[in-house]
């Protein structure tokens, strides 16, 4: 009788070790899963959360394109009402769209990133997938935008350009007329002047005695006949004394008497000129020295 009892307990041991070894595998086989479960929950949540503040920090990038986009949108509003643009303005203009450009092609790189590392993970979420898209469209807006100010920013160069040939003719026209106005008022204000002894006029052919009877009387005058190349010229708006190098001296043309003086300065006659309009209605002046 013993012997059948001590079987019966042994064969009872040996179950319930055998029943607790096969619960401790699978309590382990749980356990085992139950960590890869949270570690993928884990892993799942973080991927999430990185995507999602990926996402919403593409789309406040792109945001901030319709925001900043201001600028440009005045200076070509400027364009348009032929408002005076500036080459300073126009690369003002042109700067913040190759800002906008490389913003666009950064946040073009992210979504492709982000779209990668999204499929090397596993991670499928209709929310996030949803979101993606969303992107897409919006970077496809935005690159449409940023064409569009592209093109507003060429027209600036057009006006700029316009602008700048515009002010260049106007300048050429100024000049050309300041010339022109410079040319006629020294025209008008020059006279020719000589200075010479009554033998050296005389010899010229710019003065000749006249009137008197038997070499009497006699007064000498000027012919009006002229050599040019002997006359100097001179500008009565910028200058009005003609000096002389001879003591005494007198006017043989007919300048008018009041708009003129001589008088000695140093011992040599100068003639001074009072009324410039007067004194130039005579064009040339010969002072006969003695």
């Amino acid at each position: 009788m013993r012997k059948p009892v001590v079987f019966a307990l042994i064969a009872v041991v040996v179950i319930l070790a055998v029943v607790v070894a096969v619960l401790f595998v699978r309590y382990r086989k749980i356990s085992t899963e139950y960590t890869n479960v949270r570690l993928a929950e884990e892993t799942a949540r973080v991927g999430y959360s990185e995507a999602f503040n990926a996402i919403t920090e593409i789309q406040d990038s792109l945001n901030a394109i319709a925001v900043g986009d201001t600028t440009v949108q005045m200076l070509s509003a400027g364009a348009k009402s032929e408002m005076k643009v500036t080459e300073a303005v126009r690369r003002q203009a042109l700067d913040r769209v190759n800002i906008l450009n490389e913003s666009l092609k950064r946040n073009k790189e992210r979504i492709r990133k982000l779209e990668a590392n999204l499929r090397k993970s596993g991670l499928k979420v209709a929310s996030l997938e949803k979101m993606i898209v969303t992107l897409k469209q919006t970077m496809i807006e935005k690159e449409a935008l940023v064409a569009q100010l592209t093109g507003e920013v060429d027209s600036l160069r057009t006006s700029v350009t316009g602008l700048t040939t515009e002010v260049q003719r106007g300048q050429e026209t100024i000049r050309a007329r300041d010339q022109s106005i410079e040319e006629k008022r020294r025209e008008l204000a020059t006279i020719y002047y000589v200075i010479g002894s009554k033998k050296e006029l005389s010899t010229l052919g710019f003065v000749a005695a006249k009137g008197g009877v038997l070499g009497i009387g006699r007064t000498v005058g000027a012919t009006g006949r002229y050599t040019d190349s002997y006359f100097t010229s001179l500008d009565t708006d910028q200058e009005s004394v003609v000096p002389t190098s001879a003591a005494k001296a007198q006017v043989v043309t007919a300048q008018p008497p009041a708009s003129f003086e001589l008088k000695a300065v140093g011992g040599q006659m100068e003639l001074h000129i009072l009324d410039a309009r007067e004194f130039r209605k005579v064009r040339h002046l010969i002072i006969m020295t003695k």
